[in-house]
């Protein structure tokens, strides 16, 4: 009765309507799950218990990739807990300050750097925030926009980057062609992910915010106002350990205690992962990377660059072992709300995976393609279903995993038709758009652990922007679908996302005067 149906999406449907109703993600979540258990089980008790522990958090907690990357998160937060208290965190701070003088250049440093960091997009959200923080918190910006920021350029530009994760996922799905050719062809055509970078570059040039993110960035103002007039309130702490209360920080450390980690800790991962895509065995770097597995190799590249940071803080005299030892628990403590999260989301996806939930879009879409009158509307309808499936379930590459599929097969692997390549382009933008979006999604969690910001506050603000870049990518979509040519159509989108932001930014400014 619940299985293969609409209803296979109520337990994501709950879980995102209480997260943002009540701001509280973890009971949110667990609500979730348990109405996918009683879904599944016709609500026996014992089939729900069953269900949710043992199919669900057990079996997700045993998956060798899930495992993979949790033990990842814990070694960056060990490493993110190594940099500051080697005083690397605080030194770049301070190199910041005299550097980057302005509000408008410290957020294009972050993006610059998050379109730098374009391995993983796990990688990127962790080392973007902890790098970054110092210099936002010190400029004024809020915890929200650096997780905008943070997130707008983590799964958004890993779906444009040949050489990622990403790219290596989305190959796996194609059956019938070449998988790295296709992706490589779709690029200009994702359109989501190009218009997400102009929106950053647009409001951040043009020095304006909309939505609960405009509010948030005049809160964040006011409170270092606030804390400045105020003797009795020290000054934020610039080494990103808040929530350790006087940690020791070593007075010898340099900016090079921060730069080198994060260099180590970049070609390291990109060193396991091609590793584990049989590079040293004889294959060419392209196809290594396309064969790699990204959960082993970031573990593999981790944990030899938390080693060589050790050493080399100990050959700095900057920290002593003892100190290097004590820090790494308190990292692995600093990621325990995202491993909890991360655990409850992938138990969710579970639920709605169990309930038939992919095999009912699946069938909404196959339904739909067999309309050939429609057949240049499908890009757009694409993208809206990719976006939806994403939102709903919080899982971009479980995304890819359903549609891909499907829209080769409709087209046939031709290679050589155009639309097929712009519906594959619009699977992938979809995809990253509801995951940019999802409360549970691991990205956008990813994202608020990176930049130390409540994960309600940075969905609830990162919204609206997502939503409107969503909006004119549909737009873009239905040209696609006609035109068939990105040299026409990335343009036009480009244009029409800078100009429906100079649109809302007349419109806020008139609300503003009138109120």
């Amino acid at each position: 009765m619940f299985t293969d149906s609409i209803w296979s999406l109520l337990p994501a449907v709950i879980a995102i309507a209480l997260a943002l109703i009540t701001k509280e993600v973890y009971s949110s979540l667990f609500i979730g799950i348990i109405c996918g258990g009683l879904l599944y089980s016709g609500f026996s008790f014992t089939g729900t218990m069953e269900h949710v522990f043992v199919d669900g958090m057990i079996a997700q907690l045993s998956d060798g990739w899930n495992v993979g990357i949790l033990i990842f998160l814990v070694i960056l937060g060990s490493m993110v807990m190594l940099m500051n208290r080697a005083g690397g965190s605080a030194a770049f701070g301070r190199w910041s300050v005299e550097h980057v003088r302005t509000k408008v250049g410290a957020q294009i440093a972050t993006i610059i750097l998050g379109v730098l960091i374009f391995i993983d997009d796990y990688f990127n959200c962790l080392t973007v925030g902890s790098v970054m923080r110092p210099l936002t918190d010190k400029h004024k910006i809020s915890r929200e926009k650096l997780a905008y920021l943070i997130d707008a350029t983590a799964a958004p530009v890993c779906i444009i980057a040949p050489i990622s994760s990403w790219a290596a996922a989305v190959t796996g799905f194609v059956d019938g062609a070449n998988g790295l050719t296709l992706f490589v062809r779709a690029i200009p055509y994702n359109f989501y992910a190009f218009l997400t970078l102009a929106m950053m570059f647009t409001l951040t040039f043009a020095k304006f915010d909309y939505g609960p993110m405009r509010k948030a960035e005049l809160d964040a103002f006011k409170d270092q106002m606030l804390k400045k007039a105020d003797d009795k309130v020290p000054e934020p702490s610039i080494t990103g350990a808040e929530d350790q209360p006087n940690p020791p920080v070593s007075s010898k450390g340099k900016v090079i205690h921060l730069v080198l980690p994060i260099v180590l800790l970049i070609v390291c991962c990109v060193i396991g992962m091609i590793y584990t895509g049989g590079f040293f065995e004889g294959e060419d770097f392209i196809t290594a990377f396309s064969d790699s597995d990204a959960s082993v190799g970031l573990v593999y590249g981790s944990v030899i660059a938390l080693l060589l940071t050790i050493i080399f803080y100990l050959c700095t005299r900057v920290l002593s072992f003892t100190e290097c030892m004590n820090a790494i628990p308190e990292g692995f403590k600093s990621m325990v709300p995202a491993i909890l999260i991360l655990t409850f989301a992938w138990t969710l996806k579970a639920m709605t995976d169990s309930l038939g939930a992919a095999t009912y879009v699946a069938g909404l879409v196959e339904n739909i393609a067999d309309n050939r009158a429609i057949m240049s509307f499908l890009p757009a309808f694409v993208f809206l279903v990719g976006t939806f499936l994403a939102f709903a379930t919080g899982t971009s590459w479980g995304t890819f995993g359903i549609l891909i599929p499907i829209v080769v097969n409709v087209f046939g692997a031709d290679l050589n038709n155009e639309l097929m390549i712009i519906a594959i382009s619009a699977c992938m933008a979809g995809a990253v758009c509801g995951d940019h979006c999802s409360p549970i999604s691991d990205t956008t969690i990813m994202a608020s652990a990176g930049a130390q910001c409540n994960h309600i506050n940075h969905v609830s603000t990162q919204l609206p922007y997502a939503l409107t870049a969503a909006g004119v990518s549909f737009v873009a979509y239905i040209i696609a679908g006609f035109v068939r040519s990105w040299f026409i159509c990335l343009p036009i989108g480009i244009l029409l996302m800078i100009g429906a932001l100079f649109g809302i930014k007349a419109f806020t400014a008139g609300k503003t005067k009138e109120g």
